[in-house]
């Protein structure tokens, strides 16, 4: 029942499936202005011949720095007080919803629907969680990558979590412990099925 989080090389959504997989290869629909193909995709020498897509990674960069200076920009002009600090009991809190909230967009079968666009299905793991691999090329690639990896996904989780918990604390703590709970619930039903598993040899 132990969950590999990132995908392995030669396995679903790994290294061997990515590269040269079908549909996916760079041919003569990819290729730029003076044939001279995907240069900044493949990243130049960067990944020896894997698809880099630099160019939807920047867009993601961008989109991610540019909210959080539009955000902190507006609460500096609404003369907010932002807290002097974050306790650790609430710091565990936001810990605890971030890592659900992200494995929920990542693996979760229902989350499907927002990852479908994007990526495609690789197989299924325990616990009902699927492994979504990235299709396509550029932004559509990188958004792919993302939205299939809890732990990039935690990042952007956390951001606006702690940007919520900046101007609506209450009712960020209230979303947080709602994660929280079923962070904890997934421990016992591990735990159960653990015990189970040990008493019937």
């Amino acid at each position: 029942m132990a969950f590999n989080p990132l995908p392995e090389e030669g396995k679903p959504g790994g290294t061997a499936d990515r590269v040269g997989s079908a549909g996916e290869s760079v041919g003569e629909g990819d290729r730029g202005p003076g044939g001279a193909g995907r240069g900044d995709e493949r990243a130049g020498g960067y990944a020896q011949g894997e698809e880099v897509p630099m160019r939807g990674y920047a867009v993601l960069a961008g989109t991610y720095a540019g909210a959080t200076a539009v955000f902190a920009l507006r609460v500096r002009r609404s003369g907010r007080t932002l807290p002097s600090g974050v306790p650790p009991w609430d710091l565990l809190l936001l810990g605890a919803a971030t890592y659900k909230a992200s494995r929920l967009l990542a693996k979760d079968k229902i989350t499907s629907l927002v990852r479908a666009p994007f990526t495609r299905r690789a197989g299924t793991v325990s616990a009902s969680e699927v492994m979504d691999e990235p299709r396509g090329h550029g932004v559509r690639r990188a958004t792919g990558e993302l939205l299939a990896c809890p732990f990039c996904l935690a990042a952007w989780v956390g951001t606006a979590l702690v940007c919520g918990y900046a101007v609506a604390p209450r009712a960020t703590r209230l979303v947080a412990g709602g994660l929280g709970a079923v962070a904890i619930s997934d421990w016992l039903q591990y735990a159960w099925s653990f015990t189970q598993e040990r008493a019937e040899g």
